[in-house]
């Protein structure tokens, strides 16, 4: 097994940022920003010494038990139909569990659902794929739209989008909304309308020093914080992160007020055009749900970014290599439990703040 060291690590990043799978959550960049797991990132070269595939694995240790988690986000990049380079990832991820205990090995990689070739090499591996259901209970989304920007200019992507969008982004240069690309001093503001968000879509929101813990591993080369004025006063904000041929929409947040100027179109419009000006050939606007009926609650978000002209894409998901069937039984179980916790817990928490206020 041969891992990434300090020695061979910026060959890691160009092969990274070179291949088509690269991904951002492969990079060294961000297992710094989860440095409260561990790091291994498993290499294969071919007889020449480059290197055709890898894994970055985050590994941590599971409260009350003697086991770990090990998790690859959008994990492995290689040629996914390579079998032999697959197994020799995943032979090698099988030491790794054994060198740190680890009940189970989790990746959802960004490959297609209808990859059946894919599929078939993964089940040969022995992955199963998690019954997952079509809102945001995975770790990362698995529906989501990406726009292929490949050779793209920005009159052809604009005459592309859906009439209103186009309409949404002009009217929010026109009533006077600014993007302003923001600085590490702006997170703390950028932070309060992402809780006005979280409260007023009820979901859980991540600490101030989080962001800022991102923004310190990631900025400014591969991280840009976007925020829109109205009259002087921040109304929204976004995060992009930008690696290899793509740029994603990672975060974003909007105040209750001045909705009706649209920000968020001319926040998109800005973060697509950073991508255009690295060359990339996909912007990725991450999740939706995939329950497309008009009366889920999430079919708002689905209908904003579908106005972008962007592929509604399902990734096959969260696939599980289970190296311990009772822990994993155990673990999986009370994870759930947590998340629903942790919500509920948050939405109480903001509660009693602004009774206080």
């Amino acid at each position: 097994m041969k891992t990434v060291t300090k020695e061979n690590i910026e060959k890691y990043r160009s092969f990274l940022q070179s291949h088509p799978k690269g991904h951002f959550m492969q990079s060294p960049e961000w297992a710094e920003v989860k440095s409260n797991w561990k790091n291994e990132v498993i290499i294969i070269e071919d007889g020449n010494g480059n290197i055709k595939g890898s894994m970055s694995v985050l590994i941590r240790k599971i409260p009350f038990l003697n086991y770990t988690i090990m998790y690859s986000p959008r994990g492995p990049v290689c040629d996914i139909h390579d079998f032999n380079t697959m197994k020799a990832l995943v032979d090698s991820a099988k030491q790794l569990a054994k060198k740190y205990k680890g009940y189970v090995l989790k990746i959802d990689p960004d490959i297609e659902r209808e990859d059946e070739e894919f599929e078939k090499i993964i089940s040969k591996l022995g992955f199963k794929v998690k019954n997952t259901s079509k809102n945001f209970e995975g770790i990362q989304p698995r529906f989501v739209f990406r726009l292929d920007i490949k050779d793209k200019t920005e009159e052809q992507l604009m005459e592309a989008f859906h009439h209103k969008t186009r309409y949404n982004i002009r009217l929010a240069a026109r009533k006077g909304v600014e993007v302003k690309i923001g600085e590490r001093d702006d997170l703390p503001e950028f932070h309060k309308i992402m809780v006005e968000t979280g409260v007023r879509d009820e979901f859980v929101i991540r600490s101030l020093e989080y962001f800022e813990k991102m923004y310190d591993c990631l900025a400014p080369e591969h991280l840009r914080l976007y925020l829109a004025y109205y009259e002087g006063k921040l109304i929204a904000g976004t995060i992009a992160i930008l690696y290899g041929n793509k740029v994603w929409y990672l975060y974003g947040a909007s105040s209750n007020d001045y909705r009706n100027v649209m920000p968020n179109y001319l926040l998109q419009w800005e973060m697509i055009k950073w991508a255009l000006e690295n060359g990339c050939d996909i912007y990725d606007f991450r999740g939706v749900s995939g329950d497309l009926d008009e009366n889920n609650p999430l079919y708002g978000l689905y209908k904003f970014k579908k106005g972008f002209s962007g592929k509604f894409t399902e990734f096959i998901g969260e696939l599980d290599l289970v190296f311990n069937p009772l822990v994993h039984f155990a673990v999986e179980k009370g994870e759930k439990t947590f998340r629903e916790m942790r919500r509920k817990l948050f939405m109480l928490k903001t509660a009693i703040k602004g009774e206080k206020k």
